[in-house]
């Protein structure tokens, strides 16, 4: 039994039948993190005697007869922007560095802990979340489990990374521009943003990212991110766009279109959403992808102009605000060189070059994307729209991404739009990024061919059901 091959769902019912201890399973994800945690750094905070504590206490209900919840004796990674009672929280940052314990988990963590998951530690982040790779000044750089000379991306890399690693079966994280897409894309995993409101993000501090804000469970297939955003959905009093409902039956969903194999009759196909270009080796594993899936019978619609422009005109004024918003009294003072240079940036340009107009125009910008959206839906027949998740090559560790080999930021152009937008958007790898194969550099998988590549499945508003069925039929599609 490992992490790798057995999914969520089956662990849990083995401790819930007492075939198996909550206990044991958190023995051995604190195993598989002592081996793999060296190259990798995915864990920046542990406490195994409290972790094992905890799963002893699951294994005390299941042994008087009781049921932990349907996720009992996961062991559970935290994203480290994310409270977890027992562990600091640092986001990542120099300026928390022994920063005390949490004294109370956040509202997805306590649901997590409620349906019986053992949290087993932290995982890494950059800066307060701030790009779409995972280093910072205080914990150092995690690496991708492919092939650990490239980064895992960000900013849940350091989840992505421990899940694809098999470290531990669920973790944590968070996606203001991309960042569950793109660290699930590079590292092999099925994950979703979820519409925005499903999960609550409430507490006692505003979202850092504002209304761009998801937060969610990241697994290695769908079907066990299904059953734990089961858990995590619903309204919350501190969540004022908290929706009234839950996400209920969606592993059920899940498990039939990948039982049945149940792919969608026809859907829409953007290779650069109107804006972006593709490097050549993205462009062909991804049309290669297209070709498998129209063989499989899947009518493709392509639809090459879904935006007029690149989002990130609305998208980056309005996040670089909300940086100067949570980060600008540092400016100036000492400990301000003990900030990210890159978030600094940010910082500095929220300050300086960000209207009031600034922010209430990417406001309207998400009103519109949203309306063009459902057009290009509607004139083209499909409820699903999909397009790269990253439109070049990942970064080298300490290098900028690539787009036929000219370094870009714009290697993710493709997920921000869609924070705007706050569509369900979910990710499926498809492939392997041509010359990334680890044979010149180190991997901690076994037989790894190459960093791996993920395609986006964009739905309609609160279209997760929907999202989530055609990702578990898309796992299946090289299985036919």
């Amino acid at each position: 039994m490992d992490f790798l091959t057995t999914g969520v769902a089956e662990l849990a019912g083995l401790v819930r039948s007492g075939k198996v201890g909550a206990r044991e399973l958190v023995e051995l994800a604190l195993e598989r993190i002592e081996t793999l945690n060296p190259a990798l750094n995915a864990f920046v905070a542990l406490d195994p005697e409290a972790s094992l504590a905890e799963a002893a206490r699951v294994d005390e209900i299941v042994a008087a007869g009781g049921d932990p919840g349907p996720l009992a004796g996961i062991p559970l990674g935290v994203k480290d922007l994310e409270d977890a009672a027992g562990f600091p929280t640092s986001f990542g940052s120099a300026l928390n560095a022994g920063a005390p314990p949490a004294r109370r988990d956040s509202a997805m963590v306590a649901r997590l802990r409620a349906a019986g998951c053992v949290v087993v530690g932290k995982t890494n982040t950059p800066e307060y979340g701030h790009k779409g790779t995972t280093d910072n000044p205080l914990f150092g750089t995690t690496r991708n489990p492919w092939n650990t000379a490239y980064t895992p991306g960000g900013s849940s890399g350091g989840s992505a990374a421990a899940l694809a690693a098999g470290m531990v079966p669920l973790a944590t994280g968070s996606d203001g521009g991309g960042s569950i897409r793109i660290p699930s894309a590079l590292c092999g995993l099925s994950g979703i943003k979820t519409t925005q409101g499903w999960v609550p993000v409430g507490g006692t501090r505003p979202p850092g990212s504002g209304v761009l804000t998801v937060v969610g469970p990241m697994a290695r297939r769908i079907e066990d991110v299904a059953l734990a955003l089961e858990v995590c959905s619903g309204p919350d009093p501190t969540d004022i766009f908290s929706f009234p409902a839950s996400l209920n039956g969606l592993a059920a969903e899940a498990a039939v279109a990948s039982a049945e194999r149940r792919l969608p009759a026809r859907v829409g196909w953007s290779p650069g959403l109107g804006y972006g270009r593709l490097d050549r080796t993205v462009e062909r594993q991804t049309l290669g992808f297209i070709d498998r899936l129209a063989a499989a019978g899947v009518e493709i619609v392509e639809i090459p102009d879904v935006f007029d422009h690149d989002p990130v005109a609305e998208w980056f004024p309005y996040w670089a605000a909300l940086r100067y918003r949570t980060q600008g009294h540092l400016i100036g003072t000492v400990e301000w060189e003990l900030v990210d240079p890159s978030l600094r940036f940010q910082i500095e340009y929220g300050r300086d070059n960000v209207s009031a107009r600034d922010v209430v125009a990417a406001l309207d910008a998400a009103h519109m994307l949203n309306l063009r959206l459902e057009e290009v839906l509607t004139e083209a027949g499909v409820e699903q729209l999909l397009t790269p998740v990253a439109a070049g090559v990942p970064p080298l560790i300490g290098a900028e991404g690539t787009i036929d080999g000219e370094q870009t930021p714009g290697w993710v152009q493709f997920t921000y739009p869609f924070n705007l937008s706050r569509n369900p958007v979910g990710t499926v790898p498809v492939g392997w990024l041509e010359g990334t194969s680890p044979d010149e550099g180190e991997t901690v998988i076994d037989g790894s061919p190459g960093v791996p590549l993920g395609v986006q499945v964009v739905g309609r508003q609160r279209g997760d059901a929907g999202v989530v069925a055609v990702v578990a039929a898309l796992e299946t599609l090289d299985e036919r």
